[in-house]
């Protein structure tokens, strides 16, 4: 019998028998504690990554708003000139969305690909 045949034949329990609550408790997966990291670099990095994507959302979001009311009021008061405000407007929105990716990326990395772990 081939091993995936054989995980989905045990999968099914028989009657009476407890049901795993998951794949890994049935066929062994390392401790959740496997990681070697301490919990006071784990608890920093999840800090620094909620700090990290706060602040980078903040300072682009305030921008936006400010950025956005300019154009506005720009095209209320020459509505000949809409076509290149609007454009310079999207531009400048773009980029101010991009500090707020990288800002994303850095909590990520905080996350997932931790340099601080030991």
């Amino acid at each position: 019998m081939t091993r995936a045949r054989s995980l989905a034949t045990e999968s099914v329990p028989a009657q009476g028998e407890p049901i795993p609550t998951s794949f890994a408790q049935r066929y062994g997966a390392p401790p959740p504690n496997a990681l070697n990291m301490d919990s006071i670099t784990s608890a920093a990095s999840v800090v620094a990554a909620g700090l990290a994507v706060g602040l980078a959302a903040i300072g682009p979001g305030i921008g936006q708003g400010s950025a956005s009311q300019g154009a506005v009021e720009g095209i209320a008061r020459q509505p000949e000139a809409e076509g290149k405000i609007r454009g310079t407007l999207l531009l400048s929105l773009a980029f101010m969305e991009s500090l707020t990716i990288y800002g994303l990326v850095v909590a990520l990395v905080l996350l997932f690909a931790n340099p601080f772990a030991g």
